[in-house]
């Protein structure tokens, strides 16, 4: 999670009460089967904001510097990532997932950066390895004379460190001929014509998954967050259930549903054997103390307790090659729409 966050606040956006705007979803198809899509103001709106215009975007965002159009093309990708400071998993799980994504695009530019400024400098500290944050890789990727940047995400949805990855690509866009944003590997769920981001995630998941009687379960553990954004779990947690692959069930460390909340369900199947798995990027704290650890307070030690036969797989979803590749996927989509142009056909229309 972004360190320091304290309360929330949320502001409400108020409009004035007679004014009506109509937003019509645009998609944009170019090659290797990127789809762009975003929400564009109706013609009946007229002098949009810069806050309205923003607030219409989403999925992979573009931006194009008409002052810097002159400028010659010298193209690279800034891959963002939390980090971690388990170096053993580090290099199972994100510096694996960025070397597919250099293999995807070789002879491209790629920077790995961390959005944890606390782990940048625990690792800086310990390994002697300095790992920069997105502003440090964009200061200089500019110096090298970078102009056009893809920026993507090694996060699983778009909660608070994708909203971090986003202030990123608002505060430094300006700066470079073009820039682009990709979206975590969980995004869409079908809606608007597009892909189903959680049903693919699942399928990719569960290559990983054990085969369960109807005595056992599956627990995924998740990391959980304030964020409105935790309302993805219980999208994960029907698309688990639609693929019917038996007692398997999402919680979360900090967020909803929690241990106890599974434990119900559990004791509703009449389960008895319990494996226990994290849904997160690396085995890091989480997995291997939260979930596996030997403190009374563990999750492990928890259902222990209350008498269930417990096996934990201790390995981060980087290393699964069925995730990995739709990391690829999503840095190429980021790719692809730095390398060609927008493209604007018209969609349905939606009143608002």
């Amino acid at each position: 999670m972004i360190e320091c966050i304290g309360r929330k606040v949320f502001a409400e956006m108020k409009f004035e009460k007679l004014i009506i705007l109509f937003l019509a979803v645009t998609i944009f198809a170019c090659f290797a089967g990127t789809a762009f899509a975003a929400y564009t103001l109706n013609p009946e709106v007229k002098d949009a904001t810069p806050a309205l215009i923003k607030a219409s975007q989403i999925g992979v965002r573009v931006n194009e510097n008409k002052a810097m159009e002159a400028q010659p093309d010298k193209d690279a990708i800034l891959v963002m990532s939390f980090g971690t400071t388990f170096k053993d998993s580090r290099e199972k799980t994100i510096d694996k997932t960025v070397a597919d994504i250099k293999a995807a695009h070789p002879g491209t530019k790629v920077v790995l950066a961390f959005t944890s400024h606390i782990i940048v400098d625990r690792i800086k500290a310990k390994e002697g390895l300095t790992i920069p944050t997105p502003e440090e890789a964009l200061a200089q990727l500019k110096k090298d004379g970078y102009t056009r940047i893809a920026l993507a995400t090694l996060d699983i949805f778009p909660g608070m460190e994708y909203d971090y990855d986003a202030a990123v690509y608002d505060l430094y866009k300006e700066q470079f001929k073009k820039m682009t944003l990709g979206t975590p590997i969980m995004y869409w769920m079908g809606q608007e014509e597009q892909t189903d981001d959680v049903a693919d995630f699942v399928k990719a998941f569960s290559t990983q998954f054990p085969k369960l009687g109807s005595s056992d379960a599956l627990l995924v553990m998740a990391h959980g967050t304030p964020h409105p954004s935790n309302a993805y779990y219980s999208v994960v947690q029907t698309r688990l259930d639609r693929a019917k692959l038996g007692n398997a069930y999402i919680y979360t460390v900090e967020g909803w549903p929690n241990i106890e909340t599974v434990m119900e369900i559990l004791k509703e199947k009449n389960v008895k054997n319990v494996t226990m798995m994290p849904m997160m990027m690396v085995a890091g704290d989480h997995a291997n103390n939260d979930m596996a650890g030997d403190e009374p307070d563990s999750h492990k030690s928890i259902l222990k307790k209350a008498g269930y036969n417990v096996t934990t797989y201790i390995h981060g979803l980087g290393e699964n090659a069925a995730i990995r590749k739709l990391f690829v996927a999503k840095a190429d989509e980021a790719w692809n729409a730095l390398e060609t142009e927008q493209k604007n056909d018209k969609g349905h229309k939606h009143m608002k």
